[in-house]
């Protein structure tokens, strides 16, 4: 094998190149062996016909079968142009991103011009931003994909994570994107593009069949082109995954001699960013989102969460010094604005928000965020939950009875969830534990899947009788069968003993009552946000799209592109168990108290969100002692942590 000697080698005395060339060609010969099976019918049937001219195939078993193989060519040509049609015309997947014109950001398409040169091979046709830490090109080519006045040739777009512009330095940035852009050399061969572009238009059409607005006739045709492209499509994905390796190993062979030294330390700067960015997604921006707030600048967050952790982790101790140096946001004309529209992309692809800004949907600073965000969820979780025992102490009480005068105290939280017997206000458990009922029939994940069926608990299913779950249950007790034959080892039943009856019912009817209302609450969250999102839809297909702008602030940016499927596209987080829910709204509660009792104030923690700050110190040590009252209704350990810190539980606390 021939080496690399740096931005002269050719693409063709690379050993990656090669290989990918090699199974580019394998993928071609699927799709002529594909179309050569569609015309062997015509050439069979030319055959027949020449053979008749001269002579050869005369008669009438001769002219049936020159008939009966005529009526198939033609079937099977018309069928192959209709799938040939459908394969060049579907539109490929494109990640959702947040395009930018060259006017947005000269320096860094210079950045990247100069590294294609260096590496020579030839310089992306444009680049876009995308709210993850990944960099990759991406081949938009097709007509689908370019807006009014693009020209981008035959270049793929250069996507680079945009965390990376933030906490990346200049020198970073470009040897991270070194081995990226030397993959548009291979990407240039025409057998490799004709090879990704007939494997892209095959993905694609096995899609169309799933596209609204076909009639029945429509759909069945797309579900038979599905089904075709679906067999070319597993003959090819070998070969086409090992082409990809291929393009890969040549640009990682080409960019050896590019700031190899500053890559491997930029290589760690990656590994961190990730942490960061995710920690910073699901602890500081989702409870953010859930409350209609979006942070408008995590970009810049997750420098702050990144600086944190190198301050408490002294394996990281160095690399909060590297912020001396020149960051790559730098080489943006208006880092502020690239960064909202991440963020709302962000929040849109890892929540399902809305895709513009509105009354229920509205931008929150970092400085606003303690005390908008903050502060709110707290009081709106503490108001959920008094609302469910509101409903409880109802159901008990039956009709015409007065309201509680007790008010939304910490204290009736504590009571309710220390109160023991089997008659309690909170009524049995009902069938099985509320953590099952929450994953199978209420609790709606990030994916909006939610049941709202007759079994999800209700918030006035706590006066159910004790016939739901007969005392005398073996499967509740766990126990072995006394009554069982005396050959059977009595140890066998020994294995059953971890389903022990819960250690607090109170606990568990509590946080089925509370999964039902936040199931309904957020299935009617959804039903707005999709609305909202067909009304945008309507919208932008009755006016006509300016795509040329990068950026005039988030409400008119023209440069987010997708995205492709249901949202949210990655939800962040698993269905939460009831018993987690409960946790967390009287965590919500004892906060409230803090704040309004005891001069606590809401706070931000970069790396872990919502944090309570007592004497401009963070409480630490609250949540062991709430799981305890939860999962115990042992309330002892709360109780002297609220007297230590000065706060007053028989105090009414103010709910949103």
């Amino acid at each position: 094998m021939s080496g690399v000697s740096g931005t002269g080698s050719a693409v063709g005395e690379e050993w990656g190149a090669r290989a990918a060339r090699s199974r580019a060609l394998t993928v071609l010969r699927v799709r002529g062996r594909a179309l050569g099976l569609a015309v062997l019918p015509a050439a069979v049937a030319v055959v027949l016909y020449a053979g008749e001219v001269t002579g050869h195939f005369s008669g009438t078993g001769w002219g049936t079968a020159r008939w009966v193989v005529t009526v198939l060519a033609v079937v099977v040509l018309l069928a192959a142009t209709a799938v040939a049609l459908v394969v060049a015309r579907a539109r490929p997947a494109a990640t959702p991103t947040v395009e930018l014109a060259e006017t947005a950001a000269p320096d860094l398409y210079r950045l990247v011009r100069d590294l294609a040169d260096r590496l020579g091979v030839p310089a992306p046709a444009a680049i876009a931003l995308t709210p993850d830490c990944d960099s990759w090109l991406e081949d938009r080519t097709h007509r689908t994909h370019r807006g009014a006045g693009d020209e981008g040739g035959g270049a793929p777009v250069l996507v680079i994570g945009s965390p990376f512009l933030w906490w990346m330095r200049v020198g970073e940035l470009r040897a991270v994107l070194a081995p990226v852009v030397a993959g548009t050399g291979p990407a240039a061969h025409p057998d490799i593009a004709a090879a990704r572009r007939f494997v892209r238009g095959l993905d694609a059409a096995i899609a169309v069949p799933r596209t609204p607005g076909l009639d029945p006739v429509r759909r069945l045709g797309a579900h038979g082109v599905g089904q075709v492209a679906r067999v070319l499509l597993r003959a090819c994905r070998g070969h086409a995954a090992e082409m990809e390796r291929g393009v890969a190993a040549a640009g990682s062979e080409r960019a050896q001699e590019v700031d190899y030294g500053v890559r491997i330390v930029a290589q760690e700067q990656v590994g961190l960013a990730y942490a960061g960015w995710d920690r910073l997604l699901t602890r500081v921006a989702l409870p953010a989102w859930r409350m209609g707030r979006w942070p408008a600048k995590l970009d810049a967050g997750v420098v702050s969460a990144l600086t944190e952790l190198s301050r408490r982790d002294r394996l990281a101790d160095g690399f909060s010094s590297r912020l001396g140096e020149r960051p790559a946001c730098d080489l943006l004309e208006e880092p502020g604005a690239v960064d909202e529209a991440a963020s709302l992309l962000a929040a849109r692809l890892f929540h399902g928000g809305p895709a513009a800004p509105g009354p229920d949907w509205s931008p929150v600073e970092w400085s606003q965020y303690p005390e908008e965000v903050v502060d709110r969820k707290w009081r709106t979780d503490a108001a959920r939950l008094h609302q469910v025992l509101d409903g409880i102490d109802a159901a008990a009480a039956g009709p015409g009875a007065p309201p509680p005068t007790d008010g939304p105290t910490l204290t009736r939280v504590i009571d309710r969830l220390t109160a023991t017997g089997p008659a309690t206000a909170t009524g049995p458990v009902v069938g099985a534990p509320a953590e099952a009922a929450v994953d199978q029939d209420g609790h709606a994940d990030q994916n909006g899947h939610t049941d709202l069926t007759d079994s999800a608990v209700p918030p006035d299913s706590a006066g159910l009788t004790d016939s739901a779950v007969p005392p005398d249950s073996t499967h509740s007790t766990g126990l072995p069968d006394p009554t069982a034959p005396a050959d059977l080892d009595p140890l066998d039943g020994l294995g059953d003993l971890d389903d022990d009856p819960p250690v607090n019912p109170a606990a568990d009817a509590l946080a089925g009552a509370l999964s039902a209302l936040l199931a309904r609450e957020e299935a009617a969250r959804e039903a707005r946000v999709a609305a909202e999102s067909a009304r945008g839809r309507t919208a932008a297909t009755d006016a006509p799209a300016d795509r040329t702008t990068a950026y005039e602030g988030v409400g008119a940016y023209e440069g987010v592109s997708g995205p492709d499927g249901p949202l949210p596209l990655f939800p962040l987080q698993p269905p939460r168990s009831g018993r987690d829910l409960l946790a967390d709204h009287v965590t919500a509660m004892v906060c409230c108290a803090a704040v309004d009792t005891a001069e606590a104030v809401p706070g931000l923690d970069w790396l872990d969100g919502p944090a309570l700050l007592l004497g401009g110190e963070r409480a630490t040590d609250l949540g062991p002692r709430v799981l305890s009252l939860v999962e115990d209704g042992d309330p002892e350990p709360l109780r002297d942590w609220l007297a230590r810190t000065g706060v007053r539980p028989e105090k009414p606390v103010r709910l949103v």
